[in-house]
């Protein structure tokens, strides 16, 4: 048997990073079968030789199960709910879970999958679809490491890193800082951003600069056509960043860290929401600076990279 064909694999969900994830194990020749919530999102996965079911218990036959939905209460409900995967008698051997979720969340669906036999690795993931194409994600991982050494050929599929941290929940909190730090930079970029052009800099130039220089990286670059041509098509809403910014803030107060820019940047997060900046990509964080600042911005209409391709 192929190392690809080793493990019949079960796959939850399929929104912008779930499909890329799940491509790419599929595109791989993985004995893998799919189920969404909405089917037509999967269906094209098909093609790839991926087999689409109708309910999460039609994996429940699979040896390992993938899930990547929005919360955890979504988590929970594909495997233990009326038709989840652990509703009937099957039971796969692992459960790797990359849906950004709380510490207390992922430790409740530990215990639960424990008490079924069932192992479960953390692995939340650095990244969107298209750092997903261009083959630059990156997981972490935690749980046991008999666990992550038989996922780790698989998740190499997905991604060229995936770090394992160490037992139990440690990767939920490292994937919650990695996020708040999401928020403090791109806050932080759309301040001297818009404090450059203001003084008369063009932004693609700022942002040239910026990217070659010691303090640029490779998520500055990443947002620089963003920021230069106003193109917030959704890689990460809003929403779910105020969402992390919250969990890494609650983190801070259980664990008696001081926040004080997380929570800055937390609230600013939440003004641009309640001026209607929800539906595309957090980014528009450069927008609200920009109005705060007294200043309206064009498109410089700047061909510039952004990185990845």
């Amino acid at each position: 048997m192929s190392d690809l064909k080793k493990h019949k694999l079960g796959w939850i969900g399929i929104g912008r990073m779930g499909y890329a994830m799940a491509e790419r194990l599929a595109k791989a020749g993985c004995d893998i079968a799919v189920y969404n919530r909405t089917r037509e999102k999967a269906e094209p996965l098909a093609k790839y030789g991926a087999r689409i079911v109708g309910r999460p218990a039609d994996l429940a036959g699979c040896d390992i199960v993938f899930t990547m939905v929005s919360t955890g209460k979504d988590v929970k409900e594909v495997l233990e709910g009326p038709n989840g995967v652990l509703s009937g008698d099957g039971r796969p051997k692992l459960v790797v879970d990359s849906s950004s979720i709380s510490l207390e969340g992922s430790a409740d669906l530990r215990a639960m999958l424990a008490a079924r036999g069932v192992a479960y690795l953390a692995a939340p993931v650095s990244g969107n679809a298209k750092v997903i194409k261009a083959g630059k994600l990156s997981f972490v991982c935690s749980g046991p490491r008999k666990s992550f050494d038989e996922a780790l050929p698989l998740l190499k599929m997905i991604a060229p890193a995936a770090s394992y941290v160490g037992e139990g929940e440690l990767a939920r909190i490292v994937k919650i800082c990695h996020n708040v730090f999401l928020g403090v930079v791109i806050q932080s970029l759309a301040e001297i951003t818009v404090l450059a052009q203001k003084a008369g800099v063009p932004r693609h130039a700022f942002l040239e600069f910026l990217n070659q220089s010691v303090m640029g990286s490779m998520f500055t670059r990443y947002k620089t056509p963003a920021f230069v041509n106003l193109d917030f098509k959704v890689t990460f809403t809003p929403e779910l960043l105020r969402k992390d910014m919250d969990l890494g803030l609650d983190a801070g107060r259980r664990l008696e860290v001081p926040m004080p820019l997380a929570s800055a940047a937390r609230d600013l997060i939440q003004s641009m929401m309640g001026r209607g900046m929800k539906e595309e990509d957090f980014a528009t964080l450069l927008v609200q600076q920009a109005q705060a600042s007294g200043i309206e911005l064009q498109p410089e209409n700047v061909e510039v990279k952004d990185g990845l391709s």
